[in-house]
């Protein structure tokens, strides 16, 4: 399966017999598949073969179904009510002397009201099978063009995604290599800090070193960075995959944004801060862009 986006249009129409048919299929994000049908009357029973249809090839999205039919003029034919007939003429014969007894001219039959109805011929069962037939092989079709467009747009994702995540990568790398996390400059830094802080002021260098140092572990960044270094693994395999991974990728993001945040709440070091900075950018483009995914 390939990575889909969860926008997309398509559009097919046809004709069976004198009925001409349009199908339009507009697709949005969605937390879920939720598929909104617009059927013309008398063809709700399409429905539940249509849903079937339409949940083998998506399962996430917002999906806007529209259906339109239109006939072309049939010959008109003439049905005669033969009840209504047979009322007038028994009225006739009840009559008897009281009115003529010339036969009922076939204007006169006409011109009584409900006698004679003039409609489209009604449409048999087998041609109503071959029509519902055809419309729904029609919103197949429309569905493997929406389903097409739709891995269109997860190419181009695909593309923006990995790019993302190579930036995640470098900037992870940067903060990594920073030369503030090095031993060395900790413990000069770690050593500046108590001369100052003892300096004149009597207070127990021994006790001020193991706080600075508790204080020191505590604003080490080896965990976030190696939860990084671990989300950017997950993160490409699940593009690599098979299967629908926008509902993953979202989570990933989440803990993405968590661990750069709590880098730079931890940093010390300007140039960290102003990785661990971008870094939330990218994270946001990233997650922003994931929203789209199936």
């Amino acid at each position: 399966m390939a990575l889909q986006s969860m926008t997309g249009f398509a559009r097919t129409e046809g004709s069976c017999g004198r009925y001409r048919w349009a199908w339009e299929l507009r697709s949005v994000n969605g937390k879920g598949l939720d598929l909104r049908l617009r059927l013309p009357p008398g063809m709700e029973a399409l429905e539940v073969a249509l849903r079937d249809i339409a949940s083998k090839s998506l399962s996430r999205g917002n999906i806007q179904i529209a259906l339109n039919t239109s006939a072309s003029e049939a010959k008109m034919e003439a049905v005669v009510n033969r009840d209504a007939l047979d009322a007038v003429l028994a009225l006739k014969r009840d009559l008897g002397d009281a009115v003529s007894d010339a036969p009922l001219s076939f204007d006169t039959l006409l011109s009584v009201r409900g006698l004679v109805e003039f409609r489209e011929p009604e449409e048999g069962a087998d041609a109503q099978e071959a029509r519902n037939r055809d419309i729904i092989d029609g919103f197949t079709v429309a569905i493997a063009a929406l389903k097409t467009m739709r891995e269109r747009e997860g190419e181009a994702l695909f593309g923006i995604l990995s790019g993302h995540i190579d930036k995640i990568e470098q900037l992870t790398g940067i903060i990594e290599a920073d030369p503030s996390r090095q031993p060395e400059q900790i413990k000069a830094r770690l050593a500046t800090q108590i001369a100052l802080i003892g300096d004149g002021n009597g207070l127990d260098s021994d006790r001020l070193h193991m706080e600075a140092v508790l204080l020191a572990t505590k604003a080490d960044l080896r965990e976030e960075i190696d939860r990084l270094i671990g989300h950017v693994a997950a993160a490409r395999e699940l593009l690599s995959s098979s299967v629908p991974i926008g509902r993953k990728l979202d989570f990933l993001a989440q803990e993405f944004n968590r661990e750069s945040n709590t880098i730079c709440s931890k940093s010390n070091a300007s140039a960290v801060t102003a990785a661990g900075i971008e870094l939330k950018v990218v994270i946001d483009q990233f997650r922003e862009q994931v929203q789209n995914l199936e």
